[in-house]
């Protein structure tokens, strides 16, 4: 059967653009890609835990065997959410089977017709997709633009009172922005959202593990999760396992698990998987090696200083560091010399960030060393400079 030909056509101009994706093969060399920010992917206490945790359970099944709404709701999924729950100082948590699934199904069900959405124009994929599948009204504010922010809030608002319309109004950034690595600042938001008597909604994504005391988050950091509507955490990234999971007040979760159809309408998590989220837990609680990740994050930016680079660096505090080099072919052939010399760098292209704002994107770890560091950084200027 011949291949659809608008689909072909859709194809052929991506790779026209230069930007047509494949899937990479393993990851081979010193990693500077991949989300496993504390490296809790690959050790082995961690996997020890979750091996006892399992022992522990009755009956161990290999497949959840339905939705939790059916027979899929096993004994670990209330052992989980309860440890979430306390540690993020929530009153509740919902577990979802990815960070994807809890933005649709918390963006598609929670705000309603009528309501205000508005968020920050470099939010996640996900996020927009959600909003696209609810009722809401949307408006997208300039990155990390407070006053651009609260421009929209107050013009709409206005003019919804001028036509008596009724509604909530909701505010969604990210604590850490997966493209930039940069961080808005949360403590003026969550102060806007009570001026217009907003809910305030984080995804936390890439904060979780890597800010706080324990890797409890940048809003935990900063002290504001009483004044968070509600956060979205993902377990995919620092956490080294998959799943995520909403935080908020019991009638949010309620509300979830009887509107958010991509929780209600998917089998659920297997035991392994909650007992991994758990045990991942356990090791921030007992032994975070946010401390090391730390070190490295200041280290890689002292020797960005050194070689000159500052200027090609979007400024960040986060274990993201993006180098911008524009034009898809000339971020591409940099990463690809990168690689051929043994270090593991993305080239993120358009359209996934817009034309011009092509980008080398660094992801530091615990486990790298600063030697590699310091290496990649100076080849890196050979090539940029």
């Amino acid at each position: 059967m011949e291949f659809p030909k608008k689909l072909a056509k859709k194809l052929e101009e991506r790779a026209d653009r230069d930007a047509l994706r494949r899937l990479p093969g393993p990851v081979s060399g010193v990693d500077f890609s991949s989300n496993d920010y504390l490296g809790l992917s690959k050790l082995p206490v961690v996997a020890e835990e979750a091996a006892r945790i399992l022992r522990k359970s009755t009956p161990v099944g290999n497949g959840a065997t339905g939705s939790r709404l059916l027979t899929g709701n096993h004994l670990l999924y209330a052992g989980t959410e309860a440890v979430l729950a306390g540690f993020h100082r929530a009153e509740a948590a919902l577990v979802f089977n990815s960070g994807y699934d809890a933005n649709i199904g918390f963006f598609s069900s929670v705000p309603q017709r009528g309501d205000m959405v508005f968020y920050d124009e470099w939010i996640h994929a996900s996020i927009r997709d959600g909003m696209q599948m609810g009722l809401a009204d949307t408006y997208k504010f300039r990155h990390n633009d407070m006053a651009d922010l609260e421009d929209k809030i107050a013009r709409v608002i206005d003019r919804c009172a001028t036509k008596n319309l009724g509604g909530h109004c909701y505010i969604v950034t990210e604590s850490v922005f997966s493209m930039d690595g940069d961080s808005p600042d949360l403590e003026a938001i969550a102060g806007l959202a009570e001026k217009y008597e907003a809910y305030l909604v984080v995804d936390e994504a890439h904060a979780v593990g890597v800010f706080g005391d324990q890797g409890e988050g940048l809003v935990q950091e900063k002290g504001l999760q009483d004044r968070v509507f509600a956060r979205i955490v993902t377990f995919g990234k620092a956490m080294g396992c998959h799943g995520a999971a909403v935080l908020g007040a019991q009638s949010l979760k309620d509300y979830l698990v009887n509107f958010a159809r991509s929780f209600m309408y998917t089998t659920a998590m297997p035991m392994h998987s909650l007992a991994v989220i758990q045990a991942a837990y356990s090791r921030l609680a007992d032994a975070w090696p946010g401390q090391e990740l730390r070190r490295n994050i200041s280290f890689f930016k002292t020797v960005v200083e050194e070689l000159g680079l500052t200027s090609t660096f979007v400024d960040s505090d986060s274990s993201i560091h993006c180098c911008i080099v524009p034009g898809n072919e000339r971020v591409k052939k940099t990463a690809l010399k990168l690689q051929e010399q043994g270090f593991e760098v993305k080239a993120i292209l358009s359209p996934t960030v817009p034309a011009g704002q092509e980008r080398l994107r660094f992801c530091l770890h615990s486990y790298n060393t600063e030697k590699e560091i310091s290496e990649v950084l100076k080849l890196l200027a050979n090539f940029v400079l």
